[in-house]
């Protein structure tokens, strides 16, 4: 009887540390993995920066990969994490420019992300891809990248990189 009543407390006290260790541990990685880094300037001013980023596009022949998105926005930081995965920081280096617009609350900038096609109103982060002069090559239609992976950005920057 002993014998079972020790058997019975441990299997309580290890399901006991199980249910407390585990969520901890997950919002342990959560918090690893999404580290809030400031991407979006609230006084940048966006079609400034969108110049300057032609100008140096033109030079290196490459496109401009224009992220709609806010600090607050979780799914803007799971992005930017995917973006400075292997082969995706590569592909980045190589082909892109990235241009992170704020879009505030959705009440910021909201002239340039109507200029170049991005529905920000249904979510961010929303892109585009525009080539060195500007001209419009993709834009994000509904929510394409709020839940996403390393390997359909992979596939995303492939299929823009020209």
């Amino acid at each position: 009887m002993n014998v079972k009543l020790r058997s019975t407390t441990l299997s309580t006290v290890a399901m006991l540390l199980i249910l407390t260790f585990v969520p901890l541990a997950s919002a342990a990685a959560q918090s690893v993995f999404m580290v809030n880094r400031h991407l979006y300037s609230e006084t940048a001013n966006a079609n400034a920066d969108i110049a300057a980023a032609m100008v140096t596009a033109r030079r290196e022949h490459k496109r401009i990969l224009l992220d709609f998105g806010a600090n607050w926005c979780g799914d803007c930081q799971v992005l930017d994490f995917y973006y400075r995965q292997s082969p995706n920081v590569e592909l980045l280096a190589k082909h892109f420019l990235v241009v992170h617009i704020d879009t505030g609350h959705v009440d910021h900038n909201v002239d340039v992300a109507k200029k170049y096609h991005v529905p920000i109103a249904h979510g961010i982060p929303s892109l585009a891809v525009i080539d060195a002069h500007g001209n419009l090559l993709y834009a994000e239609r509904e929510k394409e990248f709020e839940h996403t992976s390393v390997e359909a950005v992979t596939a995303f920057l492939n299929r823009w990189k020209g």
